[in-house]
């Protein structure tokens, strides 16, 4: 009878430690999230739209990337600037500047051009293909004592690039292609 007649404690659930756990996984799981952060750019797909028109607000900027170099066209197929590369890495900094001078004389002309063609070789670098879009799209501005990100051309298209035909020639004579192209097409 003296077995039946034991007094049963109660047993407490030791947590602490279960506690402790949560206590660091939960900040730790709060910061993965910030790091896994997904961005998301809306592109679009050249047309195959007629350019031959004198009209400029239909002509296109291309952006063509190249090994050595990035051209800039205006309008398409027409050079306006080559930048070299400097010191083994694309000059975006002079990328942006020439963007920048032609968006500001394209709005001088009444002209507010919010697209542009990003032509690129088949084994362009990836980063350098997301760094020339950032380029492209905007540039910091200083606004009012704040830095803010002003836009240049944020509706980019993506292309393959033309095969490079003019690096059999030497500058005169592609200058001189250029030439006779530019006057073929008035």
């Amino acid at each position: 009878m003296r077995l039946k007649h034991r007094h049963k404690t109660e047993v407490e659930l030791d947590i602490t430690s279960f506690m402790n756990l949560m206590i660091i996984l939960v900040p730790v799981l709060l910061m993965s999230m910030v790091f896994s952060h997904v961005s998301i750019l809306e592109l679009n797909l050249p047309g195959l739209s007629d350019n031959s028109s004198g009209d400029l607000k239909n002509q296109q900027i291309e952006v063509v990337l190249r090994q050595q170099h990035i051209d800039i066209n205006y309008p398409a197929g027409i050079r306006v600037k080559r930048i070299n590369k400097k010191e083994k890495q694309q000059d975006f900094e002079l990328l942006s500047k020439t963007l920048q001078e032609i968006k500001r004389q394209l709005k001088e002309k009444g002209i507010d051009k919010r697209d542009a063609v990003i032509l690129s070789e088949a084994n362009t670098d990836y980063q350098t293909l997301v760094t020339t879009m950032d380029t492209v799209r905007s540039f910091r501005a200083v606004v009012a004592a704040s830095a803010v990100d002003a836009e240049l051309f944020p509706a980019i298209s993506l292309g393959d690039a033309p095969v490079n035909n003019s690096s059999s020639g030497t500058p005169a004579e592609v200058q001189k292609n250029t030439a006779s192209a530019t006057l073929g097409a008035k």
